[in-house]
C-alpha cells in the first residue's frame, strides 16, 4: 500500500510541475503555444507589457502592510518552487539526452560503413555493364543474321500456307469442314489480292475462289433444302456473310425458312378449330348436350327454377391444352427465331467487319413486319378458339389459358422491344374476359326468363285454395295452404337469382386472382373490375330485371292480357325486395369482392334503386287495374245481360254479387301473403247495416218519393251534381301505395266504378231498381272491411243507387228491413 502510494503522490506532483511549466511558458494541454490576444496591461505579471514599477506602486496602494507581506511570501514560494521544479526536470532529462547522443554517435558510424558498401557495387555495376558490351558487340553479326533467317523462315510457313490452300479447302470442303475453310481463306484473302499480279498467286488466287464459290453454293443448297437444325442454320447463315453475301437477301431467305415452319404449327393450331358437322346424330348430341352443359349455381329442386347452364361445344382438345399447345410450338419457336436472327442479322452484324454495312436497321424492319404478321394470324386463331368457349360453367381452364397466353408472349416483349406483339394479346385477353362478362350476363338473362317461366307455370297449376274448392294461384281466388304458395315461390326466385349472382360472381373472380399476371395490370383490373364486373354484368341484370318486369305491363287488353295477375304481384314484391335490401347487397358484395375503383364513372346505388321502386310501382298499379277489369268485367257482364225493366221482384242476391264478394277475398288474401296490412281509417260501429237512399244522401227521400213527375230527375240531377261539387273527388286510377289496404282499394274503386258507369247506361223498372239496392247492401255488407276508407265504398254504392233511381221509371224502393232479410239469408 505504500507503495503504490508513494508512486501516486509522485506521479501528481509531477503533473503539477509539468502545467506549471506550461503555464511559465504559455503552453496548452498539446504542448503548442495556444492563439490567445496579447494582454496589454502593464500590472498582468504574465504578459509580455509587465512594469515592476507600475506592478509594485499598485500593491503599494490596494494593499496593506499584511497583505504586502502575504503576497511577498506567496511569490517567493512560488518562485523557489518553480525553480526546484525546473531543476529536478533537467535532472530528469539528463539520461536522456546522452542516450540521444550514443546514438546519433552510433549513427554516424553506421552510414559510414553503408557508405563503403555502395561503393562497391556501383564499381560491380560498372564492370558488368563493360562486360555485357562487349558480349553484344562479338554477337552482332551472328544476331542480324539470326533475324533475317527468322525472318525468311516465317515468310516460308506463309507461302507454304498459301500453297497449300487450295488442296486445304479441298479437304475441308470433302469433311463439310465449312466454318474452317471459310476461316482459312479470309487469312489468306488480303494477302492474294494485294500479290494477285504475280503468275503464282493469281493461280492460287484463282484456284481458291473458285472452290469458295462451289462451298458458297453448298451453304446456299444446304440454307435453300430447310433441314438443318436452328444452330446449323444460324452457323450456315453467319459463314455467308462472312462470304459477302447480300444480308437483305440472307434475311428474307432466312425469315422464308423459318416462316415456313412456322406455318406448320400454325396450321395444326388451325386443324384444332375447324367447324364440326353441322348436324350430329341424334344420340351422339344428346350425349353432347347431357355432358357440356354445366350449371353456376346449385342444383334446382322441384319447387325451384332451372340453374343457370349453357352448352359449350366440345372441341377435340380443350382450351389450355390449346394454348400451351401455341406457346409451346408456335410461341417458342417465334421467340427462338427472334433470337437466332437479331444474333445473326442485329447484335453480330455491329461488331467485325460487318459494322459498316448498316445491316441492324434493315435486319430490324424485316424482323418487326414478319414477327407481326405471323402473331395477327396466330391472334385470330386464338381469338377463334376462344369464341368456341360458349359454356358458362367451369373458368379455371380459360383463366389459366389467358394467363399462359400473356405470360409466354411477355418473352415476345423482352426479345423484341418496340413490337405491337404484347399489346395486341393484352387487347385480346381483354377482349375474352369483357366477352365472358358478356355470356354470363346473357346467361343470367336466360335463367331470369326460364325461372320465370317455371314460376308462371307453377301459377297455372291447379292448387287447393283455402276453402277447399278447385282454383289456382293464377285466378282471382289463391290459396292460403297451396303448396306452392306466392311467398315459397318469390323466396325461391329471390333466392335462386341471388345465388346465381354469387356463383357468377365467383367464377369472374377468377379473372382477378392474385397468381393470373393480367389480372395487376392496371390496363386490366381498373376497367375490368368497375365497368366490366360492376356495370356491365351486375347493374345490367339488375336493370335487366327491372325492365323485364315493366313489359309485363305493356299491351294489357281488358281482361289484362295474358299475364296472370299473381305473377304481377309477385314481381312487384320482388323489384320492391331489390329496392330495399338485394341491390345494394348486390352492389357491396360486388365491390368488396372485386375491390372496385369509384374513380370510374359508375351508377349509384341509389338510381337502381330508383328504378327497381318505379317497377315495383307500376307493377303494383298494372295489378290493381287488371285485378279490378276482371271483376269489372262480371259487373259489366251482369248488368249489360239483364233486362232490368220486366224483370220480376228480388228474392235473392244476384250470383254474381257473391262471386265478387268471394274473388274480392280471394284477392285480398292473396295480396296479403306479399304485403303489409297497411293503415285503415277507424271504422263506424254500423258500417255493415248502413242503408242506401234512393238518391243521394244529400237529398231526403221524402220529398221526392210522393210525386214523382217528369221535371222530378231534372231537379235531382241538379241537386246531384250539387253535392259531387262538395263531395271528396274519387281518383280511381290513382298510384297505389305498398300494402294491402292500399291494392284492395284501388281494386274496389275500379269494379265499383265499372259498375256505376254501366248502370247508367241502362233503364230500369221498379223491381229492376230493388234488385240495385239488394245487390249494392249485399256489396256493403262485406266490401267496407277491404278498404282504407269506408266512406268511398259508401258513396259509391250510394252513386249507383242513386243513378239507378234516376233511370228508373218507376221509382219504388224496397224497404230496408226487407233488403236486410234477402241479404242475410242470400
Amino acid at each position: 500500500m505504500d507503495a503504490d502510494g508513494s508512486v501516486s503522490d509522485e506521479s501528481g506532483r509531477r503533473r503539477r510541475v509539468h502545467g506549471m511549466l506550461k503555464l511559465y511558458y504559455g503552453l496548452n494541454e498539446e504542448g503548442k503555444i495556444p492563439e490567445q490576444p496579447q494582454s496589454l496591461d502593464p500590472c498582468d505579471i504574465n504578459g509580455p507589457h509587465f512594469d515592476p514599477e507600475l506592478y509594485l506602486n499598485k500593491l503599494r496602494r490596494e494593499c496593506s502592510l499584511s497583505e504586502l507581506m502575504d503576497h511577498e511570501t506567496c511569490m517567493v514560494k512560488q518562485i523557489r518552487s518553480l525553480d526546484s521544479d525546473m531543476q529536478t526536470l533537467v535532472y530528469e532529462n539528463y539520461n536522456k539526452f546522452i542516450s540521444a547522443t550514443d546514438t546519433i554517435r552510433k549513427m554516424k558510424n553506421d552510414f559510414k560503413k553503408m557508405e563503403d558498401e555502395m561503393d562497391c557495387l556501383s564499381a560491380n555495376m560498372a564492370a558488368i555493364t563493360d562486360f555485357s558490351a562487349s558480349i553484344s558487340g562479338t554477337l552482332q553479326d551472328q544476331h542480324a543474321q539470326i533475324t533475317k533467317l527468322s525472318g525468311v523462315h516465317t515468310l516460308l510457313r506463309k507461302l507454304q500456307f498459301l500453297f497449300e490452300l487450295p488442296a486445304r479447302l479441298n479437304k475441308c470442303l470433302e469433311l463439310q469442314a465449312y466454318a474452317q475453310a471459310v476461316s482459312s481463306h479470309r487469312r489468306a484473302r488480303c494477302v492474294l489480292q494485294q500479290y494477285s499480279h504475280l503468275p503464282s498467286f493469281k493461280g492460287i488466287q484463282d484456284d481458291c475462289n473458285a472452290i469458295m464459290e462451289k462451298l458458297a453454293q453448298e451453304l446456299r443448297q444446304k440454307f435453300r433444302d430447310g433441314g438443318t437444325s436452328a444452330k446449323d442454320l444460324s452457323e450456315c447463315v453467319e459463314l455467308l456473310l462472312q462470304l459477302d453475301e447480300p444480308a437483305e437477301e440472307l434475311c428474307d431467305k432466312f425469315l422464308s425458312h423459318a416462316g415456313s415452319r412456322l406455318e406448320l404449327d400454325l396450321q395444326g393450331l388451325e386443324a384444332e378449330i375447324k367447324p364440326y358437322p353441322p348436324t350430329p346424330a341424334p344420340k351422339e348430341a344428346a350425349t353432347r348436350r347431357s355432358s357440356s352443359s354445366t350449371a353456376v349455381g346449385s342444383p334446382s329442386d322441384n319447387n325451384s327454377p332451372k340453374t343457370l347452364s349453357l352448352p359449350s361445344p366440345t372441341p377435340n382438345t380443350d382450351i389450355l391444352e390449346f394454348i400451351d399447345r401455341g406457346c409451346n410450338e408456335f410461341v417458342s419457336s417465334l421467340c427462338l427465331v427472334i433470337t437466332s436472327y437479331q444474333e445473326l442479322f442485329v447484335n453480330h452484324a455491329q461488331t467485325g467487319e460487318l459494322a459498316s454495312k448498316n445491316i441492324p436497321q434493315m435486319a430490324n424492319g424485316k424482323l418487326q413486319a414478319f414477327v407481326d404478321d405471323l402473331a395477327a394470324r396466330y391472334f385470330s386463331l386464338v381469338e377463334r378458339r376462344i369464341q368456341e368457349e360458349k359454356g358458362v360453367g367451369d373458368n379455371s381452364l380459360l383463366v389459366r389459358a389467358l394467363d399462359r397466353f400473356h405470360r409466354r408472349l411477355q418473352a415476345v416483349a423482352k426479345l423484341l422491344p418496340g413490337s405491337a406483339v404484347p399489346t395486341r394479346g393484352t387487347e385480346i385477353v381483354v377482349r375474352a374476359a369483357t366477352e365472358r362478362v358478356k355470356q354470363y350476363l346473357s346467361a343470367l338473362q336466360s335463367f331470369y326468363m326460364d325461372s320465370l317461366t317455371d314460376v308462371r307455370q307453377a301459377l297455372a297449376t291447379p292448387r287447393l285454395s283455402v276453402a277447399g274448392g278447385g282454383t289456382h294461384l293464377g285466378g282471382p281466388a289463391a290459396g292460403r295452404d297451396a303448396p306452392s304458395s306466392l311467398p315459397e315461390l318469390l323466396s325461391s326466385l329471390s333466392a335462386s337469382i341471388l345465388n346465381q349472382i354469387k356463383s357468377v360472381l365467383a367464377s369472374v373472380h377468377l379473372f382477378t386472382a392474385k397468381d393470373i399476371t393480367f389480372s395487376n395490370k392496371p390496363y386490366f383490373k381498373g376497367e375490368f373490375c368497375s365497368q366490366g364486373v360492376r356495370e356491365n354484368l351486375v347493374v345490367n341484370f339488375i336493370r335487366f330485371v327491372c325492365q323485364s318486369s315493366r313489359q309485363f305491363c305493356e299491351s294489357a287488353g281488358d281482361k289484362g292480357g295474358s299475364t296472370p295477375p299473381a305473377l304481377l304481384l309477385l314481381l312487384s314484391r320482388l323489384c320492391l325486395d331489390f329496392e330495399t335490401s338485394t341491390i345494394s347487397y348486390i352492389l357491396t358484395l360486388t365491390d368488396e369482392q372485386f375491390l372496385v375503383q369509384h374513380q370510374n364513372p359508375i351508377t349509384p346505388v341509389t338510381t337502381l334503386c330508383g328504378e327497381a321502386r318505379e317497377a315495383a310501382q307500376k307493377l303494383l298499379n298494372h295489378y290493381v287495374k287488371v285485378q279490378g277489369l276482371i271483376i269489372s268485367q262480371m259487373l259489366r257482364k251482369s248488368v249489360e245481360t239483364r233486362d232490368w225493366v220486366n224483370t220480376i221482384e228480388p228474392r235473392n242476391v244476384r250470383a254474381v254479387m257473391k262471386r265478387v264478394v268471394e274473388d274480392t277475398t280471394s284477392i285480398d288474401v292473396q295480396v296479403g301473403l306479399l304485403y303489409e296490412e297497411g293503415v285503415r281509417k277507424a271504422h263506424s260501429s254500423d258500417s255493415s247495416k248502413r242503408t242506401f237512399s234512393v238518391y243521394s244522401s244529400s237529398r231526403q227521400q221524402p220529398r221526392y218519393a210522393a210525386s214523382y213527375t217528369p221535371s222530378a230527375p231534372m231537379d235531382t240531377n241538379l241537386l246531384s251534381n250539387i253535392h259531387k261539387l262538395f263531395s271528396e273527388r274519387i281518383d280511381i286510377f290513382s298510384s297505389v301505395e305498398f300494402n294491402k289496404v292500399s291494392v284492395m282499394t284501388g281494386i274496389i274503386k275500379i269494379s265499383l266504378k265499372t259498375f256505376l258507369e254501366c248502370v247508367r247506361l241502362r233503364t230500369f223498372g221498379r223491381y229492376g231498381l230493388q234488385q240495385i239496392q239488394v245487390d249494392c247492401h249485399y256489396l256493403q255488407m262485406y266490401l267496407w272491411r277491404f278498404v282504407s276508407d269506408e266512406n268511398l265504398v259508401h258513396f259509391l254504392l250510394d252513386e249507383i243507387v242513386g243513378s239507378s233511381a234516376h233511370r228508373c221509371l218507376d221509382p219504388s224502393p224496397m224497404e230496408q228491413s226487407v233488403i236486410e232479410v234477402i241479404c242475410e239469408r242470400g
